[in-house]
């Protein structure tokens, strides 16, 4: 669609007085339900602990929000419920002539009520966990996040509705930026992956608006959140998460082996559920080298691609080519999805320097929802035990790992990871 002459001035809506951050379930991430499925079809009653991670520095959050706001919103969070109209929408989503969520699923979403979380403050910050069964315990993670966010910013803007009016407008600035540069280079596709870490939702909502007037359909693919995707008849976006692999972990927890063979069983399930259609494998929760080993020829010529979540993103694609070529399997019929730390340069350099060797789209996050001019938090909610036992994320970014020393050493063994430079995000 072409982009318009003249656009009027936005600016920031106000704060409602009595609404609250999270009006809708489905205001999450899609893959909470393609993983969910699968959770709630084959593994339910796997316990499971979610745990929050504030990996800002020199941010101290419980300085900004008050305990009492928050918690009314996870609070508002667990009175709601996923509605028949909700329901119905997913129904809808069809892959291959088949619906995409089965009957029995969405019974169980139906019913569903959050489970209860823990928040307590220290050193002013906020510590909060989820336990539960993993298939009502998954909804949790972008909920929370998205509410510390919003309420994060409100706090710098508060009392200030020139600086709130001030950041709308170098915000849209910006993406009128973005939005030139990616027209400007029609292979460009992208998706919004940006929810757990947005300004708002308000402000969510009128960039996705704004995207889908001025941006081709053939650009602008989709988002990951799902309310947005229903709201805008948007494809809704995304695959698997690392919990899956880090989950499975727990859950065959009886040897060295076991623990090993629980990355492919994670394959192994998505393909039987869901086949070609949502094969995007996410490659560094034991570092792309393992996975690059562990894949099975088979599994590589199946599967329509790759995601790539930490690490140097063009060294990354480099060793998927390599990995390819060694099997003889033609890259150009393959998938890259660069997710990590995307911005407009970033997207440049990666489209011209893999430009014709293999297919690219990249999943565009807190650079595309977050970018008003403040400093973006860093802020992560991870599943860190898994019946009983600590869960890892050894990762491609070394500031990205996740878990005890002691666990990290154990699975570092396990999977063969060499690098011994490790700065763990522990909980």
């Amino acid at each position: 669609m072409a982009g318009h002459e003249t656009k009027e001035k936005e600016s920031a809506p106000a704060y409602p007085d009595n609404g609250h951050i999270i009006e809708s379930l489905l205001d999450t991430d899609f893959y909470k339900f393609t993983m969910g499925q699968i959770i709630f079809e084959k593994y339910p009653n796997v316990p499971v602990t979610y745990s929050f991670k504030n990996r800002t520095a020199n941010v101290f959050l419980a300085h900004h929000i008050q305990e009492a706001a928050f918690r009314s919103e996870l609070h508002h969070v667990r009175s709601l419920r996923f509605t028949q109209e909700d329901c119905s929408y997913l129904r809808g989503i069809v892959l291959s002539g088949k619906p995409l969520f089965s009957e029995r699923y969405l019974d169980f979403l139906r019913s569903l009520q959050l489970p209860a979380y823990e928040i307590n403050v220290t050193n002013d910050n906020f510590e909060i966990k989820v336990k539960g069964n993993w298939a009502e315990a998954i909804y949790w993670e972008t909920v929370i996040l998205s509410v510390l966010n919003e309420l994060y910013y409100r706090s710098l803007t508060e009392n200030l509705r020139s600086k709130t009016d001030a950041a709308w407008e170098e915000g849209v600035r910006r993406l009128e930026r973005k939005i030139s540069l990616v027209k400007a280079r029609p292979e460009i596709a992208f998706s919004d992956f940006g929810t757990r870490r947005r300004f708002s939702l308000a402000w969510q909502d009128a960039l996705i608006r704004r995207l889908c007037a001025e941006v081709p359909q053939s650009q602008f693919i989709g988002t990951s959140n799902v309310y947005f995707a229903r709201k805008y008849s948007l494809a809704p976006i995304g695959t698997m998460a690392h919990e899956m692999f880090m989950v499975m972990s727990g859950v065959m927890h009886h040897t060295d082996e076991t623990i090993y063979a629980s990355h492919n069983r994670v394959l192994q399930d998505w393909w039987d559920y869901y086949g070609f259609d949502l094969s995007i494998a996410l490659t560094d929760t034991y570092g792309s080298d393992f996975f690059f080993r562990d894949l099975l020829r088979e599994q590589a010529r199946n599967w329509k691609g790759l995601r790539q979540d930490s690490g140097d993103p063009v060294a990354f694609g480099e060793k998927a080519i390599r990995f390819y070529n060694n099997l003889g399997i033609d890259p150009r019929e393959k998938l890259v999805v660069f997710s990590d730390g995307l911005d407009i340069e970033t997207i440049y350099r990666l489209a011209e320097h893999f430009s014709g060797r293999i297919k690219l789209a990249f999943g565009w996050g807190t650079n595309l929802t977050n970018d008003l001019g403040f400093r973006a938090l860093s802020l992560v909610v991870k599943v860190v035990e898994s019946c009983g036992h600590g869960t890892v994320k050894l990762s491609d970014n070394l500031a990205k790992a996740i878990g005890t020393p002691e666990d990290i050493a154990q699975f570092k063994s396990i999977f063969g990871f060499t690098s011994s430079l490790f700065e763990t995000c522990r909980y």
